[in-house]
């Protein structure tokens, strides 16, 4: 169990990922950000939990092909949230 999180540790651990998810396909931040067409700064805040904006996040997502698995995570909790109640 994870206990409490909070954003600030979610931004931190998206970073994690993110800067994993470069390195093991042999970038360097400014490469990453070539693709992107994002500057090498904006890479680096995202890395360190810094300043990062959805679209920025979604665009890395992208980039290495997870976005298809977010927004059928989003899809199955809407789905889930969306029943009628019975009362």
């Amino acid at each position: 169990m994870l206990g409490n999180v909070n954003i600030k540790d979610v931004k931190l651990r998206s970073g994690d990922l993110i800067k994993l998810l470069r390195k093991r396909e042999g970038l360097t931040q400014e490469q990453l950000a070539e693709k992107l067409n994002l500057s090498r700064i904006t890479i680096q805040n995202l890395e360190s939990g810094k300043n990062a904006t959805v679209d920025t996040l979604l665009k890395v997502l992208q980039h290495f092909e997870l976005l298809n698995s977010f927004q059928q995570y989003l899809e199955n909790e809407i789905s889930n949230n969306n029943q009628d109640s019975l009362y």
